[in-house]
This record gives structure tokens, C-alpha cells and sequence, in this order.
């Protein structure tokens, strides 16, 4: 299958580890150019570029997911090098695991520490899509892939406020259905999947997740980053305001 995704212009938030890492591979090796963002570690970021090719097919670019400046200078700054971008993934997070018996209760939870959770994993994402969107119109042709949890529909103990922004994630992929003019914007929607961010849970935990999914498996970065390229394909010609799960059928 052809999917048309040479010298596309791709934007993946938060790629230098993980599903974003595996989805900036996967997207190169189809040959796209691809911009990736980091928030602090630029050495694993020039790392992923050189993986992709080296300057001049992949770059990367420096962002907050609070910071609307930086945002959207990362954007500018890809659509300048590159003259456009056509397809973004909104792959970066704001979140780390931690047992829930470690947490305090949602109501005993100081307000300062979820509203930058929610600030970060919802109004970061929009700000991305926002400032890409104009040149995605006038082109005629655009992508648009968000990455949720399958915490946004059944939830887990101490999530109340990560599963809260995924979920919102969920509705603004329903609203950029109707953007039309050849953009089509998805949500991917991965369970728990085995990268790095696993690397320090009790292996009993994870053992008994795989257990719990119909597949009896986890996702690999891999399997959840080739869902995002075919969705982000031209060989996806009408897959549009879904929900796609690649949690093994939970």
C-alpha cells in the first residue's frame, strides 16, 4: 500500500522516546520529513534527528506545553524551514505513573497542581493544532492525529484529572471533523503500551494489564505508532472525528 507520505512535512509533539519516537521512525522510513519536539533533553532530541536522516529531513524544535509562546514558535519555526506542515500528531503529554495508593484523594489534591495538567495535556495540544490549521486549509490537504489513553473512557484509581484531559481531547477531534478542506483529524488511543515510561513498575503490574486485555497482550510503541501513520496517510481517504483504540480490545 502506497501511503503518499514522501516529503510530507510532519509535526509530532514530544518525540524523542516512545510512541512519538517510534511514530517520527516510521514516518521517515515512509519519507517524510519530520520535525519532532522536546522539552528539555536536546541531546535525545538531536539523537532522533540523526536517526531520521540528519538535518536535512528531520529537525527539532524546542516546546512547552505550557508555554503558549513556545508553541507556537515551534510551529513557526518548522512551517519557515520547511514551508508548511502537513500533518501534526499531538503526542506529548504532561504525566507521570504513580501508584495510586501514593496519591491523595481528588478532593484533599491542591488546585496548583491539575490545573497545569489540564492547561498542558488540553490547551497545549489545541494551541498545536491552532497555529498548524491555517496552512493545512489553503493547501487543501492536511492530518491531524491526538494521542488520548483509554483512561478517558473507563478511568483508573488517581486519574481523575489526566482522564478528564483526554477526554477533552475527544471533543476537539469531533469539532476538527467538520474543518473540511481535505483535513481529516483523528484521536489514537492507546492502553497501557510497553515504552519506557513502563521501565520502573512493578512487573506484576504490568503482567496482570496484558492479562486484562482480550488481545492478552500490551501494544508496543510500534503497533500504536503504525496506526497514527496510516491515519496520518493519504491512503486514509475518509477515517475522520474517530476514536481508534489500540489497547488489544479493552
Amino acid at each position: 500500500m502506497d501511503l503518499g507520505l514522501r516529503d510530507k512535512r510532519v509535526l509530532i509533539t514530544g518525540a524523542t522516546r516512545g510512541i512519538g519516537r517510534a511514530t517520527a521512525r516510521i514516518f521517515a522510513a515512509e519519507g517524510a520529513r519530520v520535525a519532532i519536539t522536546y522539552h528539555s533533553d536536546a541531546d535525545a532530541a538531536e539523537n532522533v534527528v540523526k536517526e531520521l536522516g540528519g538535518p536535512e529531513r528531520a529537525r527539532a524544535e524546542q516546546c512547552a506545553l505550557g508555554d503558549p509562546a513556545s508553541i507556537e514558535a515551534a510551529v513557526r519555526a518548522v512551517e519557515a524551514a520547511w514551508g508548511g506542515i502537513d500533518i501534526v500528531v499531538a503526542n506529548a503529554q504532561s504525566f507521570s505513573w504513580v501508584d495510586p495508593d501514593q496519591l491523595p484523594r481528588f478532593e484533599n489534591l491542591p488546585t496548583d497542581e491539575w490545573f497545569p495538567q489540564l492547561r498542558d495535556n488540553v490547551e497545549g495540544h489545541m494551541l498545536t493544532v491552532r497555529h498548524a490549521l491555517g496552512g493545512m486549509r489553503e493547501r487543501g490537504w492536511g492530518r491531524v492525529v491526538l494521542l488520548s489513553s483509554v483512561t478517558a473512557d473507563h478511568g483508573s484509581p488517581g486519574s481523575e484529572i489526566y482522564s478528564a484531559a483526554k477526554a477533552a481531547l475527544h471533543g476537539f477531534a469531533r469539532g476538527l471533523a467538520w474543518t473540511r478542506d481535505g483535513i481529516l483529524a483523528n484521536v489514537v488511543s492507546p492502553g497501557g503500551t510497553l515504552t519506557e515510561s513502563l521501565q520502573n513498575v512493578d512487573p506484576a503490574i504490568i503482567e496482570k494489564a496484558a492479562e486484562e486485555a482480550p488481545s492478552g497482550k500490551l501494544a508496543t510503541a510500534d503497533d500504536v505508532a503504525r496506526v497514527i501513520v496510516f491515519l496520518c496517510s493519504e491512503a486514509n481517504g475518509n477515517v475522520n472525528g474517530e476514536i481508534v483504540r489500540t489497547a488489544g480490545g479493552r
